[in-house]
Formats: C-alpha cells, sequence, structure tokens
C-alpha cells in the first residue's frame, strides 16, 4: 500500500482542516496517510519514507509560514527526487504560499507534482470539502500510474 506524508504549517486552523481534508481523499484511495503539523518535524530523516508529500502552508502577509520555510530546508536535504508532491493552504487575500511551496517541489526537489497547488479560503464554503478530497485522490492516482 502507497504512504504519504501531509505537513502544514497553520496559523488560526484552517489549513489543518484542509490538510485532514487531504488525507480523507487519500485514504479513500487507498494511500496511507500521516498528517502532522510541520512544527513537529525536527529533521529531514522524517520525511523519507514516503512514496508522496503534501505540504500546506497558510498564506499571511503575502508568505507562508515561517515553520513551512524551515521544513522547505530540510526537505531540500531528503532526497525527493522523483516522489509524488503536492502543495496546498488556506489564505485570506492574497495567497502565494501554495504556489511558492508547489514551485519549490517541482524545481527545486524536482518531485513528480500534480497538475496544480489546492488554494481554499476555507474548506467549509463553496466546495471546499469536496475540493480537498478530489485533490487528495489526484495524489493517490499519480501514486498508482
Amino acid at each position: 500500500m502507497p504512504n504519504a506524508l501531509v505537513a502544514f504549517a497553520t496559523r488560526t486552523g484552517e489549513t489543518q482542516n484542509i490538510a485532514e481534508l487531504i488525507a480523507e481523499g487519500l485514504r479513500m484511495s487507498d494511500v496511507e496517510v500521516t498528517a502532522v503539523n510541520a512544527n513537529k518535524i525536527k529533521s529531514e530523516s522524517e520525511l523519507t519514507g514516503y512514496d508522496a508529500l503534501v505540504l500546506g502552508s497558510a498564506t499571511y502577509h503575502g508568505d507562508m509560514l515561517q515553520k513551512m520555510k524551515s521544513l522547505l530546508f530540510l526537505a531540500e536535504k531528503a532526497g525527493l527526487e522523483g516522489k509524488v508532491g503536492g502543495a496546498f493552504g488556506a489564505f485570506g487575500w492574497s495567497g502565494e504560499a501554495p504556489d511558492r511551496i508547489f514551485d519549490t517541489m517541482k524545481n527545486v526537489f524536482k518531485m513528480e507534482m500534480v497538475s496544480g497547488p489546492l488554494r481554499l479560503k476555507t474548506s467549509s464554503i463553496g466546495g471546499g470539502v469536496k475540493m480537498a478530497q478530489d485533490y487528495g485522490r489526484e495524489i493517490a492516482g499519480k501514486l498508482k500510474v
């Protein structure tokens, strides 16, 4: 059974909600999932051993949260080339964080990324639950190719 790590950096809890929905979509597709707050990851070795890595951060003042930046520096040393990846995040106004995470994973880590990042203002309105679950399914589909 393939496995995935969903790691998130959140300020108000909304990015965590999105992470849990993405994890749910992965589980619905028979993927074993570990979902964890980025604050708990202390070394690059904690990012290895997964078939997919899905990273998310809220956008705050036009940027990702500092803990996600730190996690990306760890991930750079983790040897993720060729692994499946996705990026997501909640935002209030601008929403740049998921795009920056996605581009880093694709261009720096050389991961096999899904079609694009998932950006949601909130998971509770406008079909957000389905969009997040579908994003998890998209990641799972890439694992089974």
